[in-house]
């Protein structure tokens, strides 16, 4: 139903109810002829009354009158009958003497009571139109007032970027429809904004993989370089060992950017994606094979056959960044070692405790190891080490091989023992 309609229909209904009062006000007041027949015989049952010696109070309640027993022309009592519209008989007794006046003012009491109904009507009027002049303007709030201030207060929080807080659509306000539309204004701007949000952190994330895996490539070019240089430093070749020298400075120049690259990027992401499945344990020999040119990684022992959970791409990172490490600081042969074993963890559903089994792998060199006040800090977002001031590096390393090990759902733990040691805990199947 539209509010114009509305409107009319309570007006109407208000006007007729009005109208009726008026109406039914009107029909109580009419102009009553006065029975003389009616006073005649009443004038004669109170003569007959006061002959009987009945007391003059009881026939006044009797017959509504007022008995004026004075034959004086200006009785106080007569005068006042008088200026109250009073119709007033003459009173004889027995013998035809005249003894006084009757007085009946019903006049008086009719206007009484058509005051009294006038008065109680134009009260019930007084109430039902401030009543519904009290609904009205509350009428106009709820469908006027009130929602364009909503609609203000919205505003603004959308000019604050605030896109979170919905708009209030009442039933049948008279803005429902623009209202509507401009929630759905509001949701398809809140769409707008997590796809450009969702993109650019795309490309950053992007940008900061590539970032981290140019540098494999480039710490394999100096690796080859020092073996081509320790080779052209051998056979003398002078003209050789200098043009090394200069691919291997570019190396470095190419590290230090992409590493600027990195950091940049890396400042405003909230984290990087993260996908386990479950694989076969072997793929981890697999990574170490691939990156041999580090210097010499000795197995320790064979791969226990099981399967684990682990990102592709993110272990091979993780493989990278600790043999590139211990290569890059210890400059010795690098041991690994694989086991397995169980723990008792809580559960996040509910904190009971499980059996959770993890593949464990070993890194170790037989460097010097880290500072044992340095330790405690190694994994923190671009710290580096009081040892690492003359090597190349941005100081996320072991921020990323930690976030990546939680991730995968296992853990990252290191410590000296007659060189560095790194394990990594891979959660099995």
């Amino acid at each position: 139903m539209s509010i114009l309609r509305r409107i009319t229909i309570i007006f109407s209904a208000i006007m007729i109810f009005l109208l009726a009062m008026i109406l039914l006000m009107d029909k109580k007041n009419f102009f009553d002829k006065r029975d003389l027949v009616t006073y005649n015989d009443m004038l004669h049952r109170v003569e007959e009354g006061i002959s009987e010696g009945i007391a003059i109070s009881s026939l006044e309640k009797s017959f509504d009158c007022t008995i004026i027993l004075s034959t004086a022309i200006e009785d106080p009592d007569l005068s006042e009958a008088y200026r109250n519209s009073a119709f007033v008989l003459d009173l004889h007794d027995e013998k035809g003497n005249y003894i006084g006046k009757v007085a009946w003012t019903d006049e008086l009491n009719r206007y009484n009571d058509t005051k009294d109904s006038f008065f109680a009507l134009s009260l019930i009027i007084w109430m039902i139109v401030t009543f519904i002049g009290y609904m009205i303007i509350l009428y106009f709030h709820v469908q006027f007032i009130k929602p364009v201030k909503e609609l203000q207060h919205f505003s603004e929080e959308i000019a604050k970027g605030n896109l979170e807080e919905p708009l209030p659509i009442h039933k049948n306000n008279v803005f429902g429809n623009f209202v509507e539309a401009f929630d759905l204004m509001r949701e398809q701007l809140i769409e707008a904004r997590n796809r450009e949000i969702a993109s650019q952190k795309a490309k950053k994330e992007l940008i900061t993989e590539l970032s981290h895996d140019i540098k494999t490539p480039v710490a394999v070019i100096k690796a080859i370089c020092e073996v081509l240089e320790a080779q052209a430093a051998k056979d003398g070749t002078s003209e050789s060992q200098d043009k090394i020298s200069v691919i291997s400075k570019k190396a470095d120049t190419i590290s230090e950017l992409v590493s600027n690259m990195m950091h940049a990027n890396l400042e405003d992401l909230e984290r990087l994606e993260v996908h386990p499945t479950e694989e076969n344990s072997n793929i981890i020999v697999t990574y170490l094979e691939s990156i041999k040119q580090y210097g010499n990684i000795i197995l320790d022992n064979e791969m226990p056959g099981c399967l684990v959970y682990l990102d592709r791409i993110r272990m091979e990172q993780t493989i990278d960044n600790v043999v590139s490490n211990s290569y890059k600081y210890a400059h010795t042969d690098i041991h690994v070692f694989f086991d397995t074993y169980s723990v008792e963890m809580p559960r996040e559903e509910d904190g009971k405790l499980e059996k959770a089994n993890f593949l464990r792998i070993r890194i170790k060199d037989e460097g010097p190891g880290v500072p044992d006040d340095e330790l405690p800090l190694i994994c923190e977002k671009y710290y580096r080490g009081s040892n690492a001031s003359e090597a190349p590096g941005s100081g996320l390393g072991f921020y990323l091989v930690k976030y990546y090990m939680e991730k995968q759902g296992g853990g990252l733990e290191y410590y000296n023992d007659n060189g560095f040691v790194v394990e990594l805990l891979l959660r099995k199947v």
